[in-house]
């Protein structure tokens, strides 16, 4: 495993090594595309890829700065903010979609406040969005793939799912409660914005320019090489057909990947300013992004 000491910067032979964590999912795999497979390539640098489910990363990015480029959680946001700024790319909001409680039965909002809700993990985006909506859930954590598997069980009665599993819960024959995505635009007008890519502040402005430029690039060569880049995505596509994985990089890789947009920018800050003042996040959130 890495230590801080190995991920700050190290220059071997003139290179500068970069280290990269992000979720071993197919959203993220094909924004990392053209990094991963050398298509997109910069003088000087060299990139190492760790894969971890989110969570994962939402703690090691809290507890220690373990990687230069960390994909995370915007609810982990405030807790890494003295260490990490959010690069202005790489992102994944979702427009009138979102993490989504789900039944094996069918259920009212006002149940939700009588049972116990499987989250993927208290750092997680999803889990502030219905703390936010609903501070008074009862929760427990389990991790995200186990979701649904555990409702399925008789376990628990409702499930946060994330992920895929936004688009595969009815296969199972499970009911949507409620969509937070589709929630959160009919009451603010914004996008849910639910994870982005954070970079080290210690690596300086000049570097921060660089390494966004790249993973800019990336994104954009995996979306004007869309076959290419869906078919090295597919390896981490936990069972999704060709059909519903490209749906779902489509949901979380695309124009706003490049670039949040103003609306964007500020619906992440609305988000975190809403758990700040709501209690569910006890650090007040100063948001900054790098270009």
């Amino acid at each position: 495993m890495a230590t801080t000491n190995q991920t700050e910067q190290a220059v071997i032979d003139g290179i500068i090594d970069i280290s990269i964590a992000h979720s071993p999912d197919s959203d993220d795999a094909f924004m990392f595309y053209g990094l991963a497979t050398n298509k997109i390539r910069v003088p000087g640098y060299r990139f190492s890829h760790t894969l971890c489910d989110i969570e994962t990363l939402n703690r090691r990015a809290r507890e220690e700065a373990f990687y230069d480029v960390s994909a995370i959680s915007f609810h982990a946001y405030p807790y890494v903010q003295d260490n990490y700024t959010i690069m202005g790319c790489g992102g994944s909001v979702g427009e009138g979609y979102g993490p989504m409680i789900v039944s094996s039965r069918k259920l009212s909002l006002s149940d939700l406040d009588n049972i116990k809700i499987a989250v993927p993990g208290t750092l997680t985006t999803a889990y502030l969005a219905l703390k936010v909506f609903n501070p008074n859930v009862e929760t427990e954590t389990v991790p995200f793939d186990k979701i649904i598997p555990a409702i399925l069980a008789g376990t628990y009665d409702a499930g946060l799912i994330i992920h895929e599993g936004q688009l595969t819960y009815n296969t199972s024959g499970l009911y949507k409660v409620l969509d937070l995505g589709i929630w959160w635009q009919e009451t603010t007008g914004l996008v849910l914005p639910l994870g982005g890519n954070a970079i080290r502040r210690s690596l300086g402005a000049d570097k921060h320019k660089i390494i966004s430029k790249a993973l800019r690039d990336s994104i954009q060569h995996a979306l004007d090489h869309r076959e290419q880049a869906l078919e090295y995505a597919m390896q981490f596509a936990r069972d999704l057909d060709t059909t519903l994985a490209s749906r779902f990089v489509s949901m979380y890789v695309n124009e706003r990947t490049l670039d949040y947009g103003q609306d964007g920018r500020d619906a992440i800050r609305k988000l975190l300013d809403l758990g700040y003042e709501r209690g569910v996040i006890p650090i007040e959130p100063k948001v900054d992004f790098v270009d």
